[in-house]
């Protein structure tokens, strides 16, 4: 009995402090606190009975071995009648058995996690040690819900900003508060043509449940030319942002450099640190850092800004979902990345359900229900009709594109209207993007841009590239027929003068490919399309590399997998004196540049004809 209890204490011990580990430092797999737990409860009394029933002594069987040697004769050699000596062995064997106290191995002890009966301190010490991993599990799992369900969070946050407007939302669920006014004023106003008074720009009259408190307020900006804005509200939240280039031109900001951020996946506390706020988040901390030498015009997340199941899904009503957005907002290290700096998002898996691939079924419409109040309310407009010319938006869509400065970006939605993952990778009627969505995508990659913008940048919360190798049904490696024929149409935008770069998350690691287009093709070489996925701002990455170059249609250029925290910074900047564009993307690990690259844009081919009269140009000719 003392022996199984022993072994018992022993494996469970080991099985609660190795799952402990893997949980709070690498990676929160849900399963594993329910398993810890269980554990827990197997060792607590196998551990007292083996304290109470292991003997504190044992059983020392001590031998002792005398070899005597005896010369027979002796005699024969004292009279001188033989030289030889004719010696006999003798072993003499005496056993001694002894009761003597065990030693204290206190080394062995504390690893092990199993009692001693010799000790009361080291007895206490290695259960302790148990109690505390199990403390601290606990701890990850529950205290952000017990301690911080954040129902009271008030906080104000920017938005999309354009050259015309900026988007600001509130969050107050204090009634008391209403009505709410916005001001807002030019930064180091430099007169007479900057107005340095503040200005109400638009305000909040009531705030219900219905939106989980939440109300946007679109402040208008008349100045011509690219400023730095403050805000302030009169519920005493203030920040400051950056009006947009006009489309097609660059910033007069920033050394004439177009910058912005793009990145994803966030859950607190990973890794986990007894002494950090249950809401902090580590990577928002390397951001922080060095995100005031950017410049930064906005951060593009692309996707699970919240983990619905991570580290324990506590439920599928909406109030879940609402309450892990508030507390994303109610972290101590929001602040600093987020009250100065336009965030816009894209939707993934995390925010629904993990793998989602189910449309608009199911827990869906719960799920987005927060998304849209906290994230979509405040991103760029919708995408554009197809075959308007650019003009309409697609009404309810939740994609969206804009053009800022030398770029036109397009916000892919990779998870309300895709196919079942299931499907086969090459099947002709697989879709991630559903029908509409794809001819809108379509039609942008094929519209021409307005004179000066030369990159296309298309943000998708998956992976375009098909060289990660875990779970690449859930990447655009599992929708080859569909990625094949974007693929084409972003190798024809190169003859507008236009290059495309993909920007993608999900994989928690960093990925940079390249996609050539065919040798001996209709495509010449600086059509060439880009990838750079970074992922994760805050979260577990894969010791173990996934992503592997198999082909020539996706060309590996950069891969580094370890890092808790990666977030890209993209700059354009003018080339060969306009004509054409230089794009230098640089991946920031854990606070600390790692690696750059530097990409240009084509040269048209067919180069848009400037010359001639007004009517010649509005014909055309």
């Amino acid at each position: 009995m003392g022996e199984h209890t022993h072994r018992t204490a022993a494996i469970t011990s080991a099985g609660i402090r190795i799952l402990s580990l893997i949980f709070l430092r690498w990676v929160a797999l849900p399963p594993a606190s329910p398993i810890i737990y269980t554990l827990f409860a197997i060792y607590v009394p196998s551990f007292i009975s083996t304290y109470f029933t292991e003997s504190k002594y044992e059983l020392v069987d001590e031998v002792d071995v005398v070899l005597k040697e005896d010369i027979v004769n002796k005699d024969e050699i004292v009279n001188g009648t033989t030289d030889e000596a004719v010696v006999v062995e003798e072993v003499d064997v005496e056993e001694t058995a002894a009761i003597v106290k065990k030693p204290l191995k206190p080394l062995s002890t504390l690893l092990k996690g199993t009692p001693n009966p010799n000790s009361l301190l080291l007895t206490a010490l290695t259960f302790l040690i148990n109690v505390a991993c199990v403390v601290m599990v606990t701890d990850m799992v529950y205290s952000p819900r017990w301690f911080y369900p954040s129902h009271d969070l008030s906080f104000a946050r920017v938005g999309y900003v354009s050259d015309t407007e900026a988007k600001l939302l509130i969050r107050e669920p204090d009634q008391a508060k209403m009505p709410i006014t916005v001001e807002v004023h030019i930064k180091d106003a430099k007169p007479p043509f900057d107005n340095p008074l503040w200005q109400t720009a638009g305000g909040v009259k009531w705030i219900t449940n219905e939106t989980d408190y939440t109300a946007v307020v679109t402040i208008p900006l008349s100045h011509s030319k690219q400023r730095v804005y403050e805000w302030r509200t009169s519920n005493n939240h203030s920040g400051e942002f950056t009006s947009a280039p006009k489309p097609g031109t660059m910033p007069e900001l920033f050394d004439g450099k177009f910058t912005f951020l793009s990145t994803s996946c966030i859950v607190p506390r990973l890794p986990y640190n007894p002494f950090d706020h249950p809401l902090a988040f580590p990577g928002m901390k390397h951001l922080a850092k060095v995100l005031p030498n950017l410049g930064a015009q906005f951060m593009l997340f692309l996707g699970d800004f919240i983990y619905i199941e991570v580290p324990k899904q506590f439920g599928s009503s909406v109030e879940s979902y609402r309450q892990k957005y508030r507390q994303v907002y109610a972290s101590p290290d929001w602040p600093a990345v987020g009250q100065n700096l336009s965030w816009i998002h894209v939707l993934d898996d995390h925010e629904i359900s993990n793998d989602w691939d189910s449309n608009s079924t199911g827990v869906y419409q719960t799920a987005v229900d927060p998304w849209h109040h906290y994230q979509t309310d405040v991103n760029p407009p919708p995408a554009r009709k197809a075959g308007s010319q650019g003009t309409l938006s697609r009404n309810g869509a939740t994609y969206f594109s804009f053009i800022q400065g030398p770029a036109s970006f397009f916000m892919l939605d990779t998870r309300s209207y895709r196919s079942k993952n299931s499907e086969p990778f090459d099947s002709p009627n697989k879709t991630m993007l559903g029908e509409t969505q794809l001819e809108d995508f379509l039609d942008w990659l094929r519209r021409p841009e307005p004179k000066g913008v030369k990159w296309k940048i298309v943000a998708s919360s998956v992976p375009f590239t098909k060289n990660w190798r875990v779970n690449t049904k859930d990447t655009w490696g599992g929708f080859l027929v569909e990625r094949q024929k974007i693929l084409e149409a972003m190798w024809d935008a190169s003859n507008l003068g236009v290059g495309v770069v993909v920007l993608s998350g999900d994989r928690h690691e960093f990925g940079a490919t390249a996609f050539p287009p065919p040798k001996n093709g209709t495509w010449s070489e600086s059509a060439t399309v880009h990838e750079f996925s970074a992922s994760p701002l805050n979260q577990f990455y894969s010791p173990i590399g996934t992503y592997k170059q198999t082909d020539d249609e996706d060309v590996e250029l950069k891969y580094i997998n370890a890092g808790n925290s990666k977030f890209g910074a993209i700059t354009i900047e003018k080339f060969a004196e306009g004509e054409q564009s230089s794009l230098k993307y640089t991946v920031y690990i854990d606070g600390v540049d790692r690696w750059n690259t530097v990409v240009l844009s084509p040269e048209p081919l067919h180069p848009a004809k400037t010359g001639g009269s007004f009517w010649d140009r509005l014909r055309g000719v």
